[in-house]
Formats: C-alpha cells, sequence, structure tokens
C-alpha cells in the first residue's frame, strides 16, 4: 500500500471491517461511545476503525461482537459461518 503525502494507505481487509462494524452499530442504535468503551479505546480511534484507517484487534473484534449482540463472523464476512 502506497501513501500520499505521509497518510498510510488503507487496508482493503480494515476497511471491510470498519464498515461493517459501523453499519451494525448504527443498526443496533449505539452511538460511538458506547462501542469504544466496549473496545477500551477513544471514540476517535472508534471513527478511525469505522473508516478503515485502524486495525482492531481479535479481542477487540470480539468485544464489538459481544456488546453488539452479534455472532464472531459478522464483522469478518457478509456471509454466515455455518
Amino acid at each position: 500500500m502506497g501513501s500520499v503525502h505521509g497518510f498510510p494507505g488503507i487496508d482493503p481487509h480494515d476497511a471491510a471491517i470498519g464498515a461493517r462494524l459501523k453499519r451494525w452499530r448504527e443498526e443496533r442504535g449505539m452511538d460511538v461511545d458506547t462501542v469504544a468503551a466496549a473496545l477500551k479505546i477513544t471514540p476517535e480511534e472508534e471513527r478511525r476503525a469505522e473508516a478503515g484507517r485502524a486495525h482492531l484487534t481479535s479481542l477487540q473484534l470480539a468485544a464489538a461482537t459481544h456488546r453488539l449482540r452479534l455472532p464472531v463472523w459478522a464483522l469478518v464476512s457478509d456471509t454466515r459461518a455455518y
């Protein structure tokens, strides 16, 4: 991935996970602060993750799916894992 003016490029996997996270968060009617607290990150870091500009660890993904009451696969795929 390249960069423009010192900004890192966006990883396509992080962008896809971030878009799913935002979609599910909004669908569940939760605000950024609530999900950020569950992930133990700042709201700004949560916004960057939703924009695909931050990588979430597996523990953070697990915390997000737990807080949003989702199956684990919901943030990493649009296809059911079963």
